[in-house]
């Protein structure tokens, strides 16, 4: 059984991803990521699945940080006329150096490629989380939300891929959704609910 502790790091220097991971969880943590702790080295993300990619991330930070609770995520989007790209490579999608802009332009490209026009472009976010303490896994959950890329950007209230998808039932952009509906659908938003409620049986909550 782990014990309660105030305090969550979750494991990325991604500031956007912390923002929502402090509005998911409110109060009941400190929730800090890995800014706060510039010595440690990048994590080597060497799985080919959102599941072993978090895993690998939580167990390694966890045992860097003992005395701490580690929040690890991966996600990303995955686009039926890709074939699931850019899937765990979202990050990275468009090269090394890579930006958010750069991935949505080059994913515009290829499914322009494809040929896929209106629900042909299906796809959703995936996220994967696991939950670690002192090396040790203590929960993983997952979240999905589906949807459809659109042929242009809108919005700015997200990041990454936001401004390009459109989440199942809505019609404007995950950038363009007000925050508290993005995080009651979003696939972020699902696995930490799912993980709030094993936390919440271990006492954690």
């Amino acid at each position: 059984m782990a014990t309660k502790t105030e305090s969550l790091l979750i494991a990325a220097r991604n500031a956007h991803k912390t923002s929502e991971f402090r509005e998911i969880f409110g109060e009941r943590y400190r929730v800090d990521d890995l800014a706060t702790y510039p010595q440690l080295p990048e994590v080597d993300e060497t799985g080919t699945t959102f599941e072993a990619n978090s895993k690998l991330k939580a167990i390694e930070i966890s045992q860097q940080l003992p005395e701490l609770l580690v929040l690890a995520d991966d996600s990303g989007l995955e686009v039926d006329a890709l074939d699931g790209a850019p899937g765990v490579y979202s990050a990275r999608y468009s090269g090394e150096e890579a930006t958010d802009a750069s991935n949505r332009t080059l994913l515009l490209v290829r499914l322009s490629n494809s040929g896929a026009r209106g629900k042909a472009r299906s796809g959703r976010f995936r996220c994967v989380l696991t939950l670690a303490l002192k090396g040790e896994v203590l929960h993983q959950t997952s979240g999905s939300a589906e949807g459809i890329i659109a042929n242009e950007e809108k919005g700015d209230h997200g990041f990454g891929y936001d401004p390009l998808f459109i989440p199942e039932g809505h019609c404007q952009s995950s950038a363009e959704l007000r925050s508290e509906i993005k995080h009651g659908m979003s696939h972020r938003g699902r696995a930490v609910e799912a993980m709030q409620e094993l936390m919440r049986t271990d006492g954690l909550l």
